[in-house]
């Protein structure tokens, strides 16, 4: 285990390798599971607020699920999460593209300046899942088999999965943060090198 301030990051996350591969999973995790994306109790009045910016990128399919049920509902652990379409546990903000690729709706917006929310900050730091704690927050890899092509492609490429999520880890911790995350794991001096 690493400990970075109050944060205990698994091993995992140092010596796995990962590179999403949209051409191979199509972006499954926006589809699979049971549940919507996890949500922040910050992230809930944000989306909330800015949701008629994020809404022209929305399937209908996805404005139909949001206008029955809101943004986000709690899923059957009690976790916040965002909204579902149906029972299937597609995320309401998931999009289709016509090569049948996912994306999110929500960085549709963000990328074309129409809002400043991202997306969620568990689905920028997806492999990785927090988990809250009294003390301190517990960084995991959480592994899964949608996901093997991406560690097939991060091990070709030679990217470790903390420099994949490198933007991530800053959005949610910051530089600061992050540069001493690289030491611990790479040594002094290393932040400034290669970068994915």
């Amino acid at each position: 285990m690493i400990l970075v301030e109050n944060a205990v990051i698994s091993d995992d996350i140092k010596e796995h390798f990962f590179v999403c591969d949209l051409t191979k999973c199509k972006g499954a995790c926006c589809v699979e599971g049971d549940a919507g994306a996890p949500l922040e109790e910050e992230e809930i009045p944000v989306l909330e607020q800015e949701y008629e910016n994020i809404r022209p990128f929305l399937s209908e399919e996805g404005k139909e699920a949001i206008r029955k049920q809101g943004v986000w509902a709690i899923d059957q652990e009690g976790e916040k999460g965002t909204t579902t379409i149906g029972n299937n546990g597609a995320c309401a903000f998931s999009l289709t593209d016509e090569k049948g690729v996912l994306s999110c709706g929500i960085e549709q917006a963000y990328l074309a300046g129409k809002t400043t929310f991202r997306k969620p900050i568990s689905c920028h730091l997806y492999p990785i899942r927090v988990k809250m704690y009294d003390q301190y927050e517990a960084l995991n890899y959480d592994r899964w088999d949608i996901c093997d092509a991406a560690c097939a492609l991060g091990k070709q490429l030679g990217v470790p999965l903390y420099r994949f999520l490198k933007d991530a880890l800053i959005r949610k911790y910051g530089e600061e943060w992050y540069a001493q995350l690289v030491e611990e794991i790479e040594g002094k001096e290393s932040y400034g090198e290669s970068s994915a």
